[in-house]
């Protein structure tokens, strides 16, 4: 509705000699539906009082479109105020139900999406439960707004963790063949915090460990050995938590899968003068004039020939225009790499291997009660496997009923409760886990959200018949503007890359909704009226799925 209501006041604002894209919002004025306060800006550029301005257009909107209102009016100093009919409302309504997309714009770009981001060789913890879902929520609202997505888990396989995990192997084995040497998934969690550890407080054994990395990244065989089995074992334990996520990548590539371009990739450097030496390091220079802090050199060579995570990322831009020639990149990881990619992207830039947009997506920390960090109810550092397994056990001791429940209908709800608490929060701030309140199925919860949907579903019949042009009661026509915004929530998620725009008007929409079914008395009806809220009540529960669906939330047979 916002954009029809656009539509009306620009084709207004065009007859009075007013060149200007205007604006509409929902208003949050009782008695209010939607307002303009662009007279102001209209102000400026044509140097007449915002009142005048907003008088001239309601005047006109009057004149020409009055069936569309039921009431339009100027508040000074020159806020446009708007009450849409009963009969515009319906009309859209109807338009709106036809549509394919829930009347989302189409797009048609090729966008790459690089989230998930784990180092291999050490267990996924809670900050993985934001890069995930929130990767997989955005991926999701792009794919279905028509863009084709490659979504790349971009493992951090060839890091100094590898080292330090083949220094363990070694030590631990000192008499076997590589090849014949036999380690689990317990082995790779006990190994890598003990070297990790003895690496700070040994240097001897830091600099042994930083040999291995080099040499493996190098392409030493033997420690390709060791390497490849760290990798199977630690990939596998990756997929079955993702996978319990309902998280999807197109491409298992690495930082390793960059190195076979490095050749290729400082040959090209080579040519650009924006690549220098420094001390025997190549850098690139990327700080620029308007730059209110320091940005330093991306160094992409050390002196010793070594690459960094700078090169790697650079690598990986090389290969995805290479192989996808994509229209945008989009990184969802930790906002604290805001650093690293300036000087990745900029790199990019100055040296123009890709010309496409770059987007960084820097999201906030996951942490407990105290607003520190999560941890597991022990006290040691929050697992992944750990935190969903907590949650499940809180929903599960909440009510009786919940023991008896269906482990599929259990993992979905268990899911709700993980993405709605993590993707109803500004992707940018931390946010405090409560497991005990996000598992309520009152309050902002998904479990309330799953609640919601399921007692319509029980309301709703196989009736058909059309929607008739009658608003019952105030309740009726605030649910019925409240599904009129789905389109823009979907369109504006998208533009943002923030998928708590659409969490939270679900929220919002479910509250609607159960004031609804609460007010309405909807059992028992009959005639036009039952015909009429059956129509609605479908129509909300189709947003509803189809909204929990692109944050990747699935609703079960029963709660």
């Amino acid at each position: 509705m916002n954009g029809k209501l656009e539509n009306i006041l620009n084709e207004v604002l065009k007859s009075l000699g007013y060149d200007y894209e205007t604006k509409v919002v929902r208003s949050n004025i009782e008695g209010v539906d939607f307002q303009c306060d662009d007279a102001f800006k209209l102000a400026k550029i044509y140097h007449k009082a915002p009142f005048l301005i907003a008088e001239e257009v309601v005047d006109k909107l009057k004149e020409n479109f009055n069936g569309y209102f039921k009431e339009v009016s100027v508040s000074k100093p020159g806020f446009i105020n708007i009450v849409v009919s009963d009969s515009f409302i319906n009309k859209s309504l109807i338009e709106l139900m036809t549509k394919e997309k829930l009347g989302a714009s189409i797009e048609d770009k090729t966008i790459v999406l690089d989230y998930g981001g784990p180092n291999v060789a050490k267990p996924l913890h809670v900050g993985h439960l934001r890069t995930a879902i929130i990767g997989q929520a955005i991926n999701n609202i792009l794919k279905f707004k028509g863009n084709k997505t490659i979504s790349d888990i971009h493992l951090g396989d060839i890091g100094a963790q590898m080292g330090q995990v083949i220094y363990g192997i070694i030590h631990d084995f000192p008499n076997k063949k590589y090849e014949d040497i036999e380690i689990d998934l317990d082995y790779l969690n006990k190994t890598y915090p003990k070297i990790s550890g003895l690496c700070k407080e040994n240097e001897d054994v830091k600099k042994e460990c930083a040999k291995i990395t080099k040499k493996l990244q190098e392409g030493d065989l033997n420690y390709r050995i060791l390497w490849k089995k760290i990798c199977d074992i630690s990939i596998t334990d990756i997929k079955k938590i993702f996978d319990y996520l309902d998280v999807h990548f197109d491409y298992w590539y690495g930082e390793s899968d960059a190195y076979k371009y490095f050749g290729e990739l400082m040959e090209y450097f080579d040519t650009k003068k924006c690549v220098r030496m420094d001390n025997g390091a190549k850098v690139i220079d990327v700080k620029e004039d308007t730059d209110k802090i320091d940005i330093p050199p991306c160094i992409i060579q050390k002196s010793d020939g070594a690459y960094l995570y700078a090169t790697s990322d650079l690598g990986t831009i090389w290969q995805r225009k290479k192989d996808f020639n994509p229209d945008e990149i989009i990184y969802i990881t930790d906002a604290r790499q805001s650093m690293h990619f300036t000087q990745v992207f900029r790199a990019s830039k100055k040296t123009n291997i890709y010309n496409g947009k770059l987007t960084f997506c820097g999201y906030g920390t996951v942490n407990g009660k105290d607003n520190k960090p999560f941890k597991t109810r022990s006290g040691g550092a929050a697992k992944l496997e750990d935190l969903i397994n907590e949650v499940k056990e809180e929903f599960i001791n909440l009510r009786p009923e919940n023991k008896n429940m269906d482990n599929e209908d259990l993992d979905k709800i268990v899911n709700a409760i993980l993405k709605f608490a993590d993707l109803q929060n500004d992707l940018t701030r931390n946010y405090i886990f409560d497991i005990k309140k996000f598992s309520e199925v009152n309050g902002k919860t998904g479990p309330y959200i799953l609640y919601t949907y399921l007692r319509i579903n029980k309301l709703l019949s196989l009736d058909g018949g059309s929607l008739s042009e009658n608003i019952y009661n105030e309740v009726d026509r605030t649910l019925r503007l409240k599904l009129l915004e789905v389109s823009s929530v979907i369109d504006e998620t998208a533009k943002e890359r923030r998928p708590h725009i659409i969490a939270n008007y679900l929220y919002d929409l479910s509250v609607i909704a159960n004031n609804f079914y609460q007010c309405n008395h909807v059992v028992g009806l009959e005639g036009q009226i039952k015909t009429d809220y059956n129509i609605i009540l479908k129509y909300n529960n189709l947003v509803i799925k189809t909204l929990l669906e692109l944050l990747g939330i699935h609703i079960p047979k029963t709660m």
